[in-house]
């Protein structure tokens, strides 16, 4: 199994140019942006890089292109069931792992369909298991076409496969991350918290970091909390509160005001998004400008 970093992974963004064209130039801009901050790894070609936006082709080629551009300084993932018969899924796997990336993430949403039972799901997750080889897998409990969680039971399965070396947790609630956590416990899986409130109670009970939408706005302040929260423990509670609070700011018009975000930053990204057509007023200029100056305190804070 692969073994993972402990940390933050961000959601890694798609910038585009102004036609609506992957801007390959703001994507090295980003990923190097990524590396200053401190990051542990990146999720390439998830939805919030609008992979269902993406053609299959542009997929491979985001993977590929930000596995080259990282060149091993930090593991890479990327996402590689898209839906259909399992044969077909079995094949974008291989594809994507081709790529070079260190692990496949399988959406979880996409193994069975909305009404099929867990034990649906582990039949369906088994035959991929056998047909994709020996490629080392992850998994996403993406929201999108539905919200699908896997129970304690079923993740602890996947666990004891040997097979998945992480998982990326949309349940945002502890009563349901706790179980989880415990399911996993010694097996080699790491625990990523996608929900931002919840973070620090997630690693204080076993989690090994965070892999959300904010890290594309502090991912610095991110990867303080995953590596400092034991040992700052009141510094911690603070940049928690200031984490919950801004996530409201981070989720507004998001993934479009990510990218307005980044190019108040300096970076070379428009708010262009294939998924979304979002128009930015005056007071959000304002209130995101409010948030880097906010993110930027923290720092101060923190030294």
């Amino acid at each position: 199994m692969v073994d993972l970093p402990q940390g933050v992974w961000p959601v890694m963004l798609t910038p585009f140019t102004s036609d609506g064209a992957i801007d390959w130039d703001g994507v090295d801009a980003l990923i190097d942006w990524y590396l200053e901050s401190g990051v542990a790894g990146l999720f390439a070609v998830c939805a919030s890089s609008e992979m269902y936006h993406l053609t299959e082709g542009e997929r491979y080629a985001l993977a590929r292109h930000v596995v080259k551009q990282v060149n091993g300084r930090i593991p890479i993932v990327a996402s590689g069931t898209f839906g259909g018969a399992m044969d077909l899924q079995a094949e974008t796997v291989i594809k994507t792992a081709e790529t070079g990336v260190d692990a496949v993430v399988a959406l979880v949403c996409q193994i069975v369909p909305k009404e099929a039972s867990d034990a649906d799901w582990r039949r369906e997750m088994e035959r991929l298991l056998s047909l994709a080889g020996e490629i080392p897998f992850g998994l996403y409990e993406c929201p999108s076409p539905y919200h699908r969680l896997l129970s304690p039971e079923l993740l602890g399965w996947c666990a004891s496969t040997g097979r998945f070396c992480f998982i990326k947790d949309t349940s945002c609630d502890m009563d349901l991350i706790v179980p989880k956590l415990e399911a996993i416990k010694g097996q080699g899986m790491k625990f990523f918290n996608a929900n931002t409130p919840t973070l620090l109670d997630s690693l204080r009970a076993g989690g090994d970091g965070y892999c959300g939408t904010a890290a594309n706005f502090y991912p610095d302040l991110f990867a303080w909390m995953c590596h400092y929260f034991k040992n700052e423990p009141d510094l911690a509670a603070d940049v928690q509160r200031f984490l919950s609070v801004a996530n409201k700011v981070a989720g507004h018009k998001y993934k479009s005001s990510a990218k307005l975000y980044l190019s108040m930053l300096g970076l070379p990204i428009l708010p262009v998004c294939r998924d979304q057509e979002e128009t930015f007023k005056a007071e959000d200029h304002v209130t995101l400008q409010h948030l880097i100056e906010f993110s930027d305190t923290q720092r101060s804070m923190l030294g």
